[in-house]
């Protein structure tokens, strides 16, 4: 192998990694306050919104504080407003409608907006562009620098134009350093870097694990007349037994377009499970598959989600940065909404790095973002619910739902819970059962018509990764992978993948793990429900993955 080049450097005030909503909003914040500080943006996706994924509708908590006037504009994305808001308990042949009145109010959606948050953050990233901040996609955060005294400087780039074998290819370029008084990372649910910092400062500890979901979402364009516009509809239940958490979501956006989607939270036990089968099979129940008869799906993808909520946010600083948006795990799950709390998040890093830096201050630890967020309107939306996903997963959904119910409603009248703050015991990997504990589920082929093949819906993602690159999907031990993934809990990485990345194959007569990186869509889910941990996910070049156009 060629010897590596040394890196070229840049110096900035503030380096933030992901265009999402809360690093554009920390990125903007931060101008607000000073223009003349240096703020920089590197994001992974090929362009700001590539890799968002959501459902998604917004409380407009976050963009009211952060741009106030945002409402006087006319190109904003926020065009439609809820105005039907229903939730359905089914079974497999039913749907039965939960009255709104018996619904804690912290959970109604009039008054927000059901938006397309890739979208909102192409906006965002415009109005942090005018301010003068620099955002470079295409550009991958791979590592974090360090100074001598173990305080974050910055990060660095991936190289780009590796070839499979290691050596450098003809395209050959080697990653930059963006060096910062502070850096800021807004990666999302399950971030490499976050992980490499949440490990290397312990920032976890005292915490209870972080739990997460992985949502899979299509786009439909369906007929006119069953179109309605500011319609939301959520669904609990079937096709998942009563053990597995999880449900889907239906939100009636512009222009005849539904936005179709179904969580399955990753503590679920049976190995044979496969969230994207759930999801097509949920399509099929006769309350639903009338809706996308005669329309057609334009878009697909996937992405896992945070939801520990209070009790598994990590500590949010360390020397020389902090976590924001779902790198710390602002999700509130029973409202199925996370980007206020990223912007506000965002938000309230600003104003503290830009107080330090005002201060002449560099390369510490920011202590005020941690001691504070859970007295502000983060730790207000958190604190009430954070006993409805453990209710959920010790009780199952339909005693968890009447458990979590009241709960909020004694949190929203009383201000106190008979349950005190639950832990939510184990990680997700943690969960999964050997194989022998459970029966192969028979998922129904699909129809072409509303229910649809893994490969066929990557394909609508737009996802592309170079074939000649080192494989960004790290296993340890292919050993490990074989006497335990496969032999003990019959290969759940082929299912609960939702981008059939992972298949066991035959070959010279023998099972061989195959590994078409190439589909990945970034979810990480394999990295978070992998039974050994054995599987790690990285980033690829930059640039690479899916291309979301409006998910």
């Amino acid at each position: 192998m060629n010897e590596l080049p040394p890196r070229e450097s840049m110096e900035f005030d503030v380096v933030i990694v992901g265009a999402g909503p809360a690093g554009l909003s920390a990125a903007i914040r931060l101008k607000q306050i000073n223009p003349d500080l240096s703020v920089v943006i590197v994001e992974k996706g090929v362009e700001v919104g590539a890799h968002i994924l959501s459902g998604a509708v917004v409380d407009p908590i976050g963009i009211d504080t952060l741009l106030p006037d945002w409402r006087n504009e006319q190109n904003h994305p926020f065009t439609t407003e809820v105005k039907e808001d229903h939730i359905f308990m089914l079974d497999e042949t039913r749907a039965k409608q939960i009255s709104n009145r018996i619904m804690p109010k912290l959970l109604s959606n009039h008054g927000k907006y059901i938006v397309s948050l890739g979208n909102v953050c192409r906006w965002l990233a415009t109005k942090a562009e005018a301010l003068g901040v620099e955002i470079y996609p295409g550009f991958a955060a791979t590592e974090v620098l360090y100074n001598e005294d173990g305080a974050v400087t910055g990060i660095a780039t991936g190289d780009m134009g590796v070839e499979k074998d290691g050596s450098q290819g003809p395209n050959y370029m080697r990653g930059m350093e963006l060096l910062g008084k502070y850096v800021l990372i807004g990666e999302g649910a399950r971030g490499s870097l976050a992980k490499t910092l949440i490990n290397k400062f312990e920032l976890d500890k005292g915490r209870s694990p972080q739990k997460y979901g992985i949502g899979i979402k299509e786009l439909w364009e369906i007929n006119p007349e069953k179109h309605h516009a500011g319609l939301v509809q959520h669904t609990l239940g079937w096709p998942l037994d009563d053990a597995t958490g999880g449900g889907s979501f239906l939100y009636h956006m512009e222009n005849n377009q539904i936005a179709v989607g179904f969580v399955v939270h990753l503590n679920y036990k049976n190995p044979y499970l496969s969230p994207f089968e759930e999801f097509q099979r949920f399509k099929t129940h006769p309350a639903i598959r009338p809706i996308f008869e005669g329309g057609k799906r334009i878009a697909y993808g996937a992405r896992s989600l945070t939801e520990g909520g209070w009790q598994s946010v990590p500590k949010l600083t360390f020397p020389g940065g902090a976590l924001i948006g779902c790198s710390a795990g602002f999700m509130n799950v029973p409202r199925i909404k996370g980007s206020h709390n990223a912007v506000l998040s965002g938000i309230y890093a600003a104003n503290a790095i830009a107080d330090a830096i005002k201060s002449g201050r560099s390369h510490d630890e920011i202590t005020e973002i941690e001691n504070g967020w859970r007295d502000s309107a983060i730790g207000k939306d958190l604190y009430p619910v954070r006993n409805v996903k453990p209710l959920l997963s010790k009780y199952g959904t339909k005693k968890g739902v009447r458990l979590g119910g009241f709960d909020m409603w004694c949190q929203t009248l009383f201000h106190f819970s008979l349950f005190g703050t639950m832990s939510h015991g184990l990680p997700d990997y943690l969960y999964l059962e050997p194989a022998e504990k459970h029966k192969p589920i028979e998922y129904p082929k699909p129809d072409g018509v509303v229910s649809f093949d893994r490969l066929s819906s990557v394909f609508l993602s737009n996802t592309n990764h170079e074939e000649n690159e080192p494989c960004h999907l790290k296993v340890t031990s292919l050993d490990v992978q074989e006497k335990s993934e496969l032999t003990v809990y019959a290969g759940p990485s082929t299912r609960y993948c939702p981008a059939g990345v992972y298949e066991w194959i035959e070959k010279d007569g023998r099972e061989t793990y195959v590994i078409n990186a190439q589909n990945c869509v970034h979810c990480k889910t394999c990295d978070i429900k992998d039974p050994n941990q054995n599987i790690t996910w990285t980033c690829p070049q930059g640039g690479e993955g899916p291309v979301y156009p409006n998910m």
